[in-house]
């Protein structure tokens, strides 16, 4: 069930973290220019702390799957590309990435400090809890584990119980909605291939389809919330089309 929905719950929390703020883009490359990018600079910012973060909810299952580390690496394009040297970056971000899933130490360290870096600004706040509680359903539900390390952070935070569950509870109910293709033909016509193409060039297909709609994290700042719910929907409908051809092929 789990790999049916995550693309698009993922792409749909993207909203929630890097929405627009009125006047100005936070996350721009005109924010960024003057930044010193080195491994200390990266995992020390807002974004760094918030990667590491992503990592220990990730890894809470004890496990982080194939769908979910394309979705990370697609957040690293993302990240990455408001800073300079984007390449050094999006390497520092899988580097800490694959050093915090590992650990389950340090996790009220990291939400304090990222607590500390967004200056208890609340709405952003928000926008990273949201990322950080729907990643946590991307396995179709929340485990004890998880929902330890999100009370952990909620904490750091000092996040309004009443909105966490009000977060928890959207989610919740989004997976609840999410509908399988109804036949293999429709599945096929959603990735544009044929019953006749072989699983190889299927799978290009799909990994073409998920750059193509999964919504940019930075330009989604400018976007509005119903650019994110199509979006939303395009990446749900994707992934359910390439489970149901992957299951009915063996």
């Amino acid at each position: 069930m789990g790999n049916l929905i995550i693309l698009g719950l993922l792409a749909a929390v993207f909203y929630y973290v890097f929405k627009s703020y009125n006047k100005y883009t936070q996350y721009s490359q005109e924010a960024f220019k003057n930044f010193s990018v080195s491994y200390e600079s990266i995992k020390s910012s807002d974004l760094g702390l918030f990667v590491a973060l992503v990592a220990k909810v990730a890894k809470a299952d004890g496990h982080v799957d194939a769908l979910e580390a394309q979705l990370v690496g697609i957040m690293f394009d993302d990240i990455s590309k408001v800073f300079p040297q984007p390449q050094k970056t999006k390497d520092i971000l899988k580097q800490i990435f694959n050093e915090e899933k590992d650990r389950s130490d340090d996790v009220e360290q990291i939400a304090h400090a990222l607590a500390n870096a967004l200056k208890r600004n609340k709405a952003q706040q928000e926008q990273f809890m949201g990322f950080l509680i729907q990643l946590a359903f991307a396995d179709g539900e929340v485990s004890q584990s998880e929902e330890e390390i999100l009370g952990i952070i909620a904490e750091a935070f000092a996040f309004d119980p009443q909105k966490y569950h009000a977060i928890f509870d959207q989610f919740e109910q989004m997976m609840k909605n999410v509908q399988p293709k109804a036949t293999l033909e429709d599945a096929y016509k959603v990735l544009g291939v044929t019953k006749n193409d072989d699983m190889n060039t299927i799978k290009k297909a799909y990994r073409k389809l998920v750059r193509e709609y999964h919504p940019d994290i930075i330009k989604s700042q400018n976007k509005g919330e119903a650019y994110m719910k199509e979006a939303t929907a395009k990446t749900q409908e994707i992934n359910q089309a390439y489970e149901m051809i992957k299951k009915a092929r063996g």
